[in-house]
């Protein structure tokens, strides 16, 4: 048996859509002793659909401990805890298929983890994707987890954060229409989400952040021939967080100011909206391997800034082309408990406002 201390963080990790890869990373993730060594780990989700994926993926060394209560979780390797909730019917359960009973339970597992946040009974929480679609068949009209979360714990001002390596974007916009998301890049969001992202590095231990801003419009509306929202909005914004003693530098040019941060310019780059920030990030993050015919790595974490409780992610979908088939790389899921394990040792030593 390993020995751990008593130190180590309690991470709530959502089991995601019963019918996607979720519960099957889970148990990949959770196979490797050196996630006990930094956490106390324990599964939201159901228990025997958890036994299901621990077969699908024959790590037949792992068994999955369910758990009513808290206090019965053991932490220890080789065991899974799993806060049982009981949702998915194995028999009805069709995996790779989108369904309302699905989208029902993952919602229900991200209520619960919240809960448990909320109340200080878990120290971070972790998210494995729920499908949209599935959770609006459900009656549940949220466009993603951070809505969710925002929604659940009350909280206005909010963004994403994604990470991969030393490449870290935060997003003015997310969830909205491009034609909505070039409304919303108004001077007050901006200042906003540059404020939230110097906080957001400083929370990770980077002392004097670097925050390159993007623009809208391309080559950063060129003086106002692309556009005037770079001179009416972003500029405005860059220059008031300057007086604020913050280190934003821009409107960079949106085709430029990821490479930059790539080559260590920046420690963050503030979007525009949502796929100004994520292809870049998946670029770099998602490897086919076109002669193998597989994903070599789907790396990447979505940590939502501007919450009362830590909630870290795996930075792709429910893959239900992938499911069943045991093969889904769970790199993504082990970053973001990673990524968990350090916000909560921030919080800890209060660098994390409460």
């Amino acid at each position: 048996m390993m020995e751990f201390t008593d130190e180590r963080p309690v991470i709530g990790i959502t089991m995601g859509d019963p019918a996607g890869i979720g519960p099957e990373i889970t148990v990949k993730a959770l196979a490797d002793p050196g996630i006990y060594k930094m956490c106390r780990p324990l599964v939201i989700g159901d228990a025997a659909v958890m036994e299901q994926a621990a077969a699908i993926v024959q790590k037949k060394e792992i068994r999955i401990h369910p758990v009513q209560e808290l206090s019965e979780a053991c932490y220890e390797y080789g065991a899974i805890d799993v806060y049982d909730k009981n949702l998915a019917d194995l028999k009805g359960l069709e995996l790779g298929k989108v369904s309302a009973a699905a989208g029902e339970a993952a919602f229900q597992y991200v209520k619960e983890v919240i809960r448990l946040a909320m109340e200080g009974k878990v120290d971070a929480t972790v998210t494995n994707a729920l499908n949209k679609e599935a959770i609006n068949l459900a009656g549940h009209h949220f466009s993603g987890h951070t809505e969710i979360y925002a929604d659940f714990t009350g909280t206005k001002k909010y963004t994403m954060m994604l990470a991969h390596e030393n490449l870290r974007v935060v997003h003015v916009s997310t969830h909205v229409s491009l034609r909505e998301a070039c409304d919303r890049v108004k001077k007050d969001r901006v200042l906003e989400v540059i404020r939230i992202a110097d906080q957001a590095v400083r929370n990770l231990g980077i002392e004097n952040p670097r925050i390159g801003v993007a623009g809208l419009n391309p080559h950063s509306g060129e003086n106002g021939m692309f556009g005037r929202e770079e001179i009416e909005e972003i500029i405005p914004a860059i220059e008031a967080a300057k007086e604020e003693g913050i280190c934003a530098e821009g409107p960079v040019p949106p085709d430029t100011v990821f490479s930059k941060a790539r080559g260590g310019w920046y420690d963050i780059v503030v979007a525009m909206y949502h796929d100004q920030g994520h292809i870049p990030l998946k670029l770099v993050g998602f490897v086919y391997d076109q002669q193998q015919g597989k994903w070599e790595a789907v790396a990447g974490v979505n940590i939502t800034l501007g919450l009362p409780i830590i909630r870290t992610s795996v930075d792709h979908g429910t893959a239900f082309d992938q499911a069943g088939l045991g093969t889904a790389n769970e790199l993504s899921l082990v970053n973001a408990i990673d990524y968990a394990v350090k916000l909560a040792a921030s919080k800890k030593a209060d660098r994390i406002p409460d």
